[in-house]
């Protein structure tokens, strides 16, 4: 069953990998490296700024980061301990994919998918109160993950899971969040 489970998660990258269309190489690569993405992030805590109080919106922020980086550590800890090797770095694969970064380090799961969900979602539940267009906040982990099979790093298991995880803690960050605010803000 697990065997089965792992030719379909490499079929189904190849064939996400195999749909890459040279022309749009350059796109991709600038919306999978994560610098590109800075004037975004500064966006995010921007509305912070715009919609709270100056203190609530320090306090939220600082809710954001925190799950951010519980999701970043927790994502290497699990890569680390698992050491998936990439599609990128697998000699079984490395004739019949698309390759345009090499990194590495391992593949399961993505933190690309878990950090950018933590921050999407953690952003949507504490925003979307405010704005009704802050769901299209989601389309950004969509294309971040997205680069990463075009890319050539990341089985859609990876990405998945990833998804599932920053999910996961940015619920658990918020819940806290909502619980901490109330006392203190």
């Amino acid at each position: 069953m697990w065997e089965q489970f792992k030719q379909w998660d490499r079929n189904l990258f190849v064939f996400f990998n195999g749909l890459g269309i040279e022309s749009y190489d350059s796109f991709w690569i600038f919306i999978t490296q994560i610098e590109n993405w800075i004037p975004f992030y500064i966006f995010l805590f921007v509305l912070y700024f715009i919609v709270f109080h100056w203190k609530r919106a320090v306090f939220t922020s600082l809710f954001l980061i925190a799950a951010f980086l519980t999701t970043y550590g927790f994502t290497n800890l699990v890569k680390n301990g698992l050491e998936r090797l990439r599609p990128n770095n697998n000699p079984e694969l490395i004739d019949v994919i698309r390759v345009l970064q090499e990194p590495a380090d391992y593949s399961f799961f993505s933190g690309h998918a878990s950090s950018s969900m933590v921050v999407a979602t953690f952003v949507v539940f504490s925003l979307k109160d405010k704005y009704q267009w802050i769901y299209l906040v989601f389309i950004w982990p969509l294309l971040f993950m997205l680069s990463r099979l075009y890319v050539g790093v990341h089985y859609p298991s990876d990405l998945l899971v990833g998804a599932t995880v920053g999910m996961s803690f940015a619920f658990i960050f918020y819940e806290l969040y909502k619980k901490t605010g109330k006392r203190f803000i």
